[in-house]
């Protein structure tokens, strides 16, 4: 069955994670041996006595069941080529594609399963446990006291050259090399059939008779995610073929995807999970052993019997010895629109194995219909705040319409109701929901509240939260520079961003981390003590009754005459008092724009920390020290240095330091729950079709539901090689049953001198360091965060381990999250909680001018941190993906990301037509942020992208559309202008493809949600690049309008522009020849194709419906039919009864009723 609501063991089972997000094995080591013993005896196998703690009775049972194993062998050789379900659908494919080939190809059927979690990863080492290697000609591997380091004999992927396709089935795209079927045939035959030393099993390396055979795998990945009430999930099925001696490649896959079990069992067939199956099947065959055969061999023609499209992409041979594909790693597929795919991939490099699930998802996706596979990354960002040091109810929080007692009708029995009249959340006790009236002290650390008459108190505690019944968050927490504690404040309902065709580089992990670690501490400066503190004063004593226009001074729910420092008002209320708003008078805000930066920071610093018992004397608890008789600059509150919160915005371009800017002080980063990244199922539903969503939503008529398609993520820590620097890889790297690649084995000696370097092992964070004391005690080979492999003579620039995904690792923060949103969106506990997309931000890596052993990189610098592009532009960009110089590329160039590139099995039009027609129904505004560099002197790496989330959700809806952006002055309209060119003539520059970009007045109104000063952390310079230098400026604009042009005209070299809807064809004709039927983009006619209107009621859409409801009823009937045929194989009765395959039957039959049903078709709508 489909991995839906797995708990318990069977989830451990699945993917090896219990419910707490913690890795762990189901059953003990002896257990696990015992149980591989069994499975390679019953194989037919000789397994060797046992010589561990428990021979005695490992012993005795492999020896009362000899003749049960033998038994069960014969079956097995009586039933040779019998097919478990997925295998004779993969098989019965090949009969047919490969029928006019003339070879024979049989998938193995005595392939070892893995049919759990964790089986592949003791099988890739030697059983002896005195044994911690095993190497071969294209692994070694290293059993570590925490887990396993496998590094595969080349330390990356390519891109280059290397996705073939057969010539058969669905059009070859233009980018891809075609292939000669019975060269296919003849590398799948080749594939099949590793030599012994490859099959050789790690595990039974040191037996009398060791096990030389494949192994195999199941899974089953996400497809097409759930939408409460209106469909469940989807899934494929993906079968993987190793050779024995590569089973470290199914532990790599398996803890990315889940293990989906034994094959052979009716429970896990996909075509009896009627309700959750996309009818389409995946096959990877690992073989990197066919690198080495020849071209002839592979019955290629001669060059001089060569077309001449072969002998472009080396599909022929000259000299009888050459290598296919030069014995460089590659991979080749065969696939049609049945949704079968079968992949050998000739490298065991693990990206090619979790790059080729994510293909065979996108395959599945577009057969399926309507729903996408995306690369992309996301999370909901929860806005908080530093409340300073007191909590009360103000409307501007938490409303006015949410009640303690319609939360414990929500809630149920999911708390515990205490007689004080508060409640504790039963699954985690640190949770609390408290009373609407509910206040917070810090001073006291206390919560208050009245009931039934009474004052009620409860202290407050770190590590605990305390619900309002509005969803919204109290926390006490410590300074991480000071002893000093604070109230954080967080909103119920959050923003989900999302970062879909995102290319190398450009953000989309980065999305969903937390600015936390990017947070430098430093003092709070003061220039003039008395001036400065002269000019708090005023602000302090200042009356602000009439600081409102007079139409909303009438509706403020509290008086704006109270006093900065009385506890009536927070700390949050006095940022906002002191920052520019369209409610103030002229006279209030010309005050505000007198007051310099440096004195607000000052006046918020004192409010955090004021203490109603000093009274008006607020002033003598702040003081600065002399220094060489002056006085000196750095604010101190009775007698200890105040620390602010500053944040990198990039490097100086002059002296290389970096800059760095003052956050304001009520400023705390989002609380963020990771929705994506890398590998996304998503799909687009009206949005009336999901409920209990706040009005926050209204503004888009369909909204997206992703999902992440991985339980780990195949992460690449290139800042770990500096100790201390990448907190969360040490903590992992720290923790328990680690998957690890591309790091350097480490002995106990060489661990041992690297813990004694103090200037090298002090700098650690304490996961680390008790991780590297922990493997000098335990001895063997382990692995250092900060060691990469030595790969060809120098380190490595491609470390990389699997990391759980941090929703899954962290559950009490998503339940956290769900809850608080439950509360304010009146959801009870058996409400779905959905968490649609509210924002589209993807992500674009910029280089300036540079130059690499001898090639120059042309410069893509011209975006500034944020952009907006309306859909003709946008679409423009994602067909292209152009990318600049990144950690994860060789050079600026079309990488693409929505197109998926070389990982794409199909032609791109599927996906770009999907991705058109979601971003059109939607209603999303098309916005992209900057990583890399802003023009060719401010270097920003990944600074602007933990930001943008960070101001995303600190806006509301109607201040995040676009339309709005652009009537305020937030947002300014790039035009095409005149450049010189050298021979003296003039030159048109289209910077009009950049769209709109934003202006000062976005910085000022939204950056300054976040700094002090945000006109210096995004100058000018930033959003202007080209006063940077015009000439690079328009050099990049030209590059990436070249590369637009080039990657458009593919569409047309290949004949796919016919597969392209008439939207998308028009933009590629105007990519290619710069106009489509002599109109121009900016042609009224051409812009208004591309609403929401015209698509409904435009005649492709509804073929588009059309298509997708005949596709279903196929797939129902097909449903049908193998629920019908299990219902009659003799002796499968009872296996009916118990999977309960009549109901099965009778809910498929009345899901064809309803998918063929005319109401159906205007389900689909929207």
């Amino acid at each position: 069955m489909a991995n839906t609501n797995l708990h318990g063991d069977d989830l451990i089972r699945h993917c090896g994670l219990n419910d707490e997000g913690k890795a762990c094995e189901q059953m003990d080591n002896h257990a696990f041996h015992r149980l591989i013993a069994v499975k390679l005896a019953s194989q037919g196998f000789d397994v060797p006595p046992a010589t561990n703690g428990q021979k005695e009775a490992e012993n005795q049972v492999m020896q009362l069941a000899s003749d049960l194993f033998r038994r069960y062998a014969e079956q097995s050789r009586l039933l040779t080529g019998h097919l478990n379900p997925p295998d004779r659908r993969i098989q019965d494919f090949l009969d047919d594609a490969l029928s006019t080939t003339g070879v024979t190809i049989e998938l193995p059927t005595n392939a070892i399963n893995m049919d759990r979690y964790g089986m592949a990863r003791k099988l890739s080492l030697p059983e002896d446990p005195s044994i911690d290697e095993f190497h071969n000609s294209e692994n070694s591997s290293y059993k570590l006291c925490n887990g396993v380091l496998h590094n595969p004999y080349n330390d990356r992927r390519t891109t280059k050259g290397v996705f073939h396709i057969a010539d058969y089935g669905l059009p070859v795209p233009a980018d891809k090399i075609k292939v000669p079927l019975i060269t296919y045939a003849k590398l799948l035959e080749a594939a099949l059939q590793p030599p012994d030393d490859l099959n050789l099993l790690p595990y039974t390396s040191q037996w009398k008779n060791p096990v030389e055979s494949m192994v195999s795998l199941m899974l089953r990945p996400l497809v097409c995610p759930e939408v409460p009430g209106v469909s469940p999930e989807k899934r494929l099925e993906v079968r993987f073929f190793v050779p024995g001696g590569c089973v470290s490649n199914l532990d790599f896959v398996e803890s990315i995807f889940g293990n989906a079990g034994d094959p052979s069992l009716p429970e896990n067939d996909a075509g009896l999970d009627t309700n959750h199956w996309t009818g389409t099947t995946g096959c990877v065959i690992l073989a990197p052993h066919i690198r080495k055969l020849k071209k002839k061999d592979v019955s290629l023609p001669h060059i001089n019997d060569a077309t001449e499209e072969q002998k472009k992409t080396g599909m022929c041979w000259e000299n009888e010895d050459e290598l296919y594909n030069g014995g460089t790693p590659f991979k080749i597929t065969l696939r049609d629109k049945r949704g079968i795919m079968v992949t050998i991939l000739a490298d065991n490099y693990f990206g090619y194995c979790k790059k080729e699930v994510k293909t065979q998802i996108g395959l599945s996706a577009n057969i399926y219909g309507l729903a996408e596979e995306e690369h992309a990354g996301g999370a909901v960002a929860f806005k908080s705040y530093s409340l300073g040091t007191h909590f009360y109810p103000d409307e501007a929080y938490v409303g006015n319409n949410h009640t303690y007692e319609e939360a414990l009708t929500l809630l149920g029995d999911s708390v515990t109701v205490h007689p004080t009249g508060y409640a504790t959340d039963k699954k985690f006790n640190t949770i609390h929901i408290l009373p609407e009236d509910l206040e917070v002290s810090l001073s006291k650390q206390a919560a208050t509240w009245t009931y039934n008459g009474e004052k009620q108190s409860l202290r407050i505690l770190p590590g605990h939260e305390y619900l309002h019944p509005s969803g919204y968050k109290i926390r006490l927490e410590k300074h991480p520079a000071s002893t000093a504690y604070k109230l954080i404040g967080t909103a119920g309902e959050g923003t989900y961003c999302h970062k879909p065709s995102t290319v190398s580089g450009g953000g989309k992990s980065e999305i969903s981390k937390s600015l936390n670690d990017a947070v430098i501490y430093g003092a709070i400066y003061i220039s003039d003590f008395e001036t400065d503190m002269k000019m708090v004063r005023d602000i302090i004593e200042r009356d602000y009754s009439n600081c409102f226009k007079p139409e909303y001074a009438k509706i403020q729910a509290r008086s704006p005459s109270r006093k900065i420092l009385s506890m009536d008002r927070s700390l949050g209320s006095v940022v906002k008092l002191l920052t520019p708003k369209n409610e103030f008078t002229k006279e209030h805000l010309d005050f505000i724009g007198s007051i310099p930066y440096r004195i607000c920071s000052i006046v918020f610093a004192i409010k955090r920390f004021y203490k109603p018992a000093w009274g008006d004397d607020w002033e003598s608890h702040f003081s600065v020290d002399i220094v060489n008789g002056a006085k000196g600059h750095e604010l101190k509150l009775d007698g200890r240095k105040l620390a602010g919160s500053y944040l990198r915005v990039g490097h100086d371009h002059v002296n290389g330091g970096w800059r760095t800017f003052k956050l304001r002080q009520d400023f705390i980063s989002a609380d963020k729950v990771q929705m994506e990244d890398d590998i996304t199922a998503s799909v687009v539903v009206p949005r009336e079709r999901i409920k209990g969503l706040p009005v926050d939503y209204s503004m888009f008529p369909s909204l997206k539901i992703s999902q992440n398609c991985e339980w780990r993520l195949f992460q690449r820590p290139d800042d770990a090689i500096y100790p201390g620097f990448d907190k969360q890889t040490e903590e992992d790297l720290g923790g328990d049953h680690v998957f690890v690649s591309n790091f350097k084995p480490v002995y106990e000696a060489e661990m041992k001198d690297l813990s004694e370097r103090v200037d090298f092992f002090e700098i650690f964070t304490n996961p680390m360091k008790k991780h590297m004391m922990r493997c000098i005690k335990e001895g063997g080979v382990n692995i250092c965060s900060a060691k990469p492999r030595i790969w060809h003579g120098q380190q490595t620039k491609n470390p990389r381990y699997l990391q759980v995904r941090p929703d899954v690792a962290k559950p009490r923060d998503k339940y956290l999250a769900q809850l608080g949103t439950r509360l304010y969106r009146k959801l009870s506990t058996t409400d779905p909680c959905v968490f649609p997309v509210a924002g589209v931000i993807s992500g674009r890596r910029n280089n300036p001018p540079d130059e690499i052993n001898g090639v120059k990189i042309l410069p893509l610098c011209v975006f500034n941190p944020l952009h907006y592009q309306e859909l003709p532009e946008l679409f423009i960009d994602y067909v292209c993906s152009v990318t600049g110089k990144s950690p994860s590329t060789t050079g600026a160039g079309s990488e693409g990301a929505l197109t998926k590139g070389p990982f794409n099995a199909i032609n791109a039009t599927a996906d770009l037509n999907n991705a058109l027609v979601s971003m059109i129904l939607t209603g999303y505004g098309g916005f992209s942020s900057a990583a890399g560099y802003i023009g060719p002197f401010y270097k920003v790496d990944h600074d602007l992208s933990l930001l943008i989330p960070e101001v995303w959700c600190r806006m509301s809806p109607a201040e995040r559309d676009p339309n709005n952006l652009i009537k305020n002055g937030e947002l300014e309209k790039l035009g095409d202008f005149e450049m010189d060119t050298p021979e003296g003539g003039k030159r048109t520059v289209l910077a009009s493809r950049l769209g709109y970009r934003i202006t000062g007045k976005f910085v000022s109104h939204y950056f300054g949600r976040i700094f002090d000063n945000p006109c210096a952390a995004i100058n000018e310079e930033m959003l202007k690049p080209e006063v940077q230098s015009l000439a690079v400026f328009a050099d990049g604009v030209d590059n990436l309008v070249e590369a637009e042009r080039k990657s458009a005209l593919n569409y047309f070299k290949d004949g796919t522009i016919k597969y392209a809807c008439p939207l998308l064809e028009i933009i590629l004709h105007v990519m290619a020849y710069g106009h489509y039927e002599g109109k121009s983009l900016d042609d009224p006619a051409i812009r208004a194709m591309f609403t929401r209107e015209a698509v409904l009621k435009s005649d492709w859409y509804n073929k588009r419906l059309v298509t997708k409801q005949q596709r279903d009823i196929v797939l129902w009937m097909r449903n049908i039919k193998a629920l019908e045929d299990f219902l009659g194989r003799p002796g499968y009765q009872l296996e009916a009864t118990r999977l309960g395959i009549h109901q099965r039957l009778m809910d498929a039959e009345k899901e064809l009723a309803r998918v063929s049903s005319d109401s159906y078709l205007k389900e689909l709508v929207g």
